[in-house]
């Protein structure tokens, strides 16, 4: 792998949905800034020190006990591990940005489940949480993701898992970080982008705010859904989750999945729950998708359960006579 100056890492922490695709295109168009669609690289290297998480045919846990096992023999344990990785991942984001690039900016949405992880591996990193409205969101989701249906389910690992991570990582950490909205970048754009500038010691114009469209990023991962709808900063996107979510069902779900969330820790985010509340509640009742969306959430708890896509897996080798094996 040839030797590239060293770049400092930034790292854009969000719920996938959140908006971070835009805000990464926004931060890009500086040439001091390098990026790619979404690396993931992080995530493999920080899960082999968790027991839980992972299921593999070459059975995590072992390689769980193993690393246990090889940094009760480093000299400085578990540091020394990580810094191998901070070492191995900043000569990947050195050698994946442009010649003359400051950063390397690494935005992917999973990240959420490492956040904390990761800024204590990258002391001189440069990390920026990007909220949206968690209603927003679910919307989204169903829309981009599960076209129109609700199956929530499947992100089940980003709405609970993820966001706690993340409001935790950002409690952490408050005065070393860039807490953005997304209803703030749409609504007051010159605003965060001069906070963004600050904060990463960059200048940036008022073309950014029209430039940004002209950005591709190189990679397959990552959401193109808004870069192919919007080429501009547009409103649209504040209000559009109150049709996804006018059915009962879906408006009885996420009233609980509010007050799960909670005062202090929507607060953290930007957020009053009862307003959120209040915004919803207001919304006139359509009964068109209620019928589908309970058989929908009884499939999806029945589907956590039994983990279907692992099975069609097995019985995609029993039926091509391969061996199945168990995960651990």
């Amino acid at each position: 792998m040839p030797e590239k100056k060293d770049v400092t890492p930034v790292f854009i922490f969000s719920l996938p949905r959140a908006g971070s695709t835009l805000l990464q295109r926004i931060i890009t168009t500086n040439k001091d800034v390098s990026s790619t669609a979404e690396p993931w690289v992080l995530l493999p290297f920080l899960y082999g020190l968790r027991k839980e998480g992972v299921y593999a045919e070459y059975s995590h846990f072992s390689v769980y006990d193993a690393l246990q096992d090889l940094c009760k023999y480093l000299p400085n344990g578990k540091d020394d591990y990580l810094s191998a990785v901070r070492i191995a991942v900043k000569q990947i984001y050195s050698v994946s940005s442009d010649d003359g690039s400051r950063f390397f900016l690494d935005k992917t949405p999973r990240y959420s489940l490492i956040s904390n992880d990761i800024i204590r591996m990258f002391p001189e990193g440069r990390f920026i949480f990007l909220w949206r409205n968690p209603l927003a969101i679910i919307a989204s989701m169903v829309e981009t993701f599960y076209d129109g249906k609700w199956d929530v389910f499947h992100s089940k690992i980003d709405l609970y898992n993820g966001i706690e991570n993340l409001i935790k990582a950002f409690d952490s950490n408050a005065s070393g970080v860039l807490s953005i909205r997304y209803e703030d970048l749409v609504q007051y754009p010159e605003e965060t982008l001069e906070a963004i500038g600050e904060f990463l010691d960059i200048e940036y114009n008022k073309s950014t705010l029209s430039e940004f469209s002209n950005i591709q990023l190189k990679g397959g991962m990552g959401d193109p859904t808004g870069v192919k709808k919007y080429k501009t900063l547009s409103l649209k996107s504040l209000d559009s989750w109150q049709t996804t979510l006018a059915s009962p069902w879906r408006k009885a779900w996420c009233r609980r999945y509010l007050h799960w969330l909670g005062k202090k820790r929507l607060s953290l985010m930007g957020y009053d729950l009862d307003i959120l509340l209040s915004e919803m509640n207001e919304i006139p009742n359509n009964w068109n998708t209620f019928m589908g969306d309970a058989l929908h959430t009884v499939y999806g708890q029945i589907y956590c359960l039994f983990e279907f896509k692992i099975l069609k897996d097995k019985y995609k080798k029993l039926i091509q006579k391969k061996r199945v094996k168990k995960h651990d």
